[in-house]
């Protein structure tokens, strides 16, 4: 399949924890950042990305545990310049909040100093 119609298919048979957090990232609702989801990026598709960041976020489910293919992945977006999240399914449902914290924290540091960020009042 080509890999823009199979990342058209992810995108219609997300995850429960997709779903969650694509809510959370969706429309710029994150720091006004623009995430895509399920988007080809050399020869993989990533969960979400910020170009603006360099950020990608995948999430994984247990069929990732200790996965060869997925550390190769990490080196070559890494080669790339991104920075790569991983978290697991059930923290996404189940601690939402700190998952986008750490996203929060990434995106933030990625570009210390940066005017998406609210400095302190004059």
């Amino acid at each position: 399949m080509e890999k823009h119609a199979f990342a058209r298919q992810l995108r219609a048979t997300q995850t429960d924890a997709e779903r969650l957090l694509w809510q959370h990232l969706r429309c710029r609702q994150l720091l006004g950042l623009k995430f895509r989801r399920q988007r080809p990026i050399g020869r993989y598709i990533v969960d979400f990305i910020c170009f603006e960041r360099m950020l990608v976020v995948e999430l994984d489910g247990g069929q990732h545990l200790e996965n060869s293919a997925d550390q190769a992945r990490d080196q070559w977006l890494s080669a790339k310049g991104f920075q790569v999240l991983r978290f697991w399914n059930h923290d996404v449902l189940q601690q939402t909040e700190a998952v986008l914290d750490a996203i929060r924290l990434a995106a933030d540091s990625a570009f210390p100093g940066n005017p998406l960020t609210p400095g302190p009042s004059p």
